[in-house]
C-alpha cells in the first residue's frame, strides 16, 4: 500500500470479509486477501500492478470490442454476499476520469440482486438492490482531482452511508433487503457485456485498496 492509505481498522467498524491490499510485485497476476480468508482474486493481463496501487486504463465507453482482461475478479462465495446483514465496501482511489464502475457483485438485472461502486460524471455512486427493493445513493462534490481519497459506503437496515476521507458525505434512506447471487466480485468494469447492449463501464484510474466487512 501507499504512504497513507487507509486501513481496516480506521475505515470500518466489522468484521473483515476480504482485504485486498494490491500491493503485489509488477507483473503479478494473483490479487491477494489479507484477511485470512483466502478469497483470492486473479488480475487481468491489461490491469498493471507495482508501486502499491493497481492501474486502469481508460478506454472508450460502449465501444467495442470487449477487455476482460482490463479487471480483477475473485470467485463467488458466500461471504462476499451481503445477505440482509449490514455491510460496508472501502476502496482507495485516485483517477482524473469521470466514468466507471470501480467494484461490484452482480450486475442490474441478475437474480439475487447486486451492489456496486461506481464513479459517473467523477462523482461517487453506491447502489445496493435486493428482495425489497434498490437504493442509491450519491456524493455530493466530486473526486476525480487527482489525488488519493478514500470512500466506504455501508449498507444498514436503515440505509446506506456515503462516507468519503472519513466524513459523511451523503445518507439515503431505504430497505434494501437480502442480496445473495451467484457472480463474481468484479474490480474495474463488469464481466458480462458487450460493449453494444450493455457497456462494460471500464473504470479508468488508480486503486491501491479494496475491503469488505459485514456485522
Amino acid at each position: 500500500m501507499v504512504a497513507g492509505t487507509a486501513t481496516t481498522a480506521d475505515a470500518t467498524s466489522g468484521t473483515e470479509v476480504a482485504v485486498w491490499q494490491m500491493n503485489e510485485a509488477a507483473g503479478a497476476r494473483t490479487m491477494l486477501d489479507s484477511s485470512g480468508h483466502g478469497l483470492h482474486g486473479r488480475i487481468g493481463g491489461e490491469v498493471v500492478a507495482g508501486g502499491g496501487a493497481y492501474r486502469f486504463s481508460r478506454l472508450r465507453p460502449d465501444t467495442p470490442p470487449t477487455h476482460p482482461q482490463h479487471v480483477v475478479t475473485v470467485p463467488d462465495a458466500p461471504a462476499l454476499d451481503p445477505g440482509d446483514r449490514d455491510y460496508a465496501v472501502t476502496v482507495r482511489l485516485r483517477t482524473t476520469h469521470s466514468f466507471g464502475n470501480i467494484v461490484q457483485k452482480g450486475q442490474a438485472t441478475v437474480a439475487g440482486g447486486n451492489w456496486k461502486l461506481q464513479i459517473p460524471s467523477g462523482i461517487v455512486q453506491c447502489l445496493f438492490r435486493g428482495s425489497r427493493g434498490s437504493v442509491i445513493v450519491s456524493a455530493r462534490t466530486r473526486i476525480n482531482d487527482g489525488a488519493w481519497h478514500t470512500v466506504r459506503c455501508e449498507r444498514t437496515q436503515q440505509g446506506l452511508t456515503l462516507t468519503i476521507d472519513g466524513r459523511t458525505d451523503a445518507r439515503r434512506a431505504g430497505r434494501t433487503g437480502t442480496i445473495a447471487n451467484s457472480w463474481p466480485v468484479s474490480v474495474g468494469g463488469k464481466t458480462a457485456c458487450d460493449q453494444v447492449d450493455v457497456g462494460c463501464d471500464y473504470y479508468a484510474g488508480d486503486l491501491d485498496y479494496v475491503a469488505i466487512e459485514s456485522r
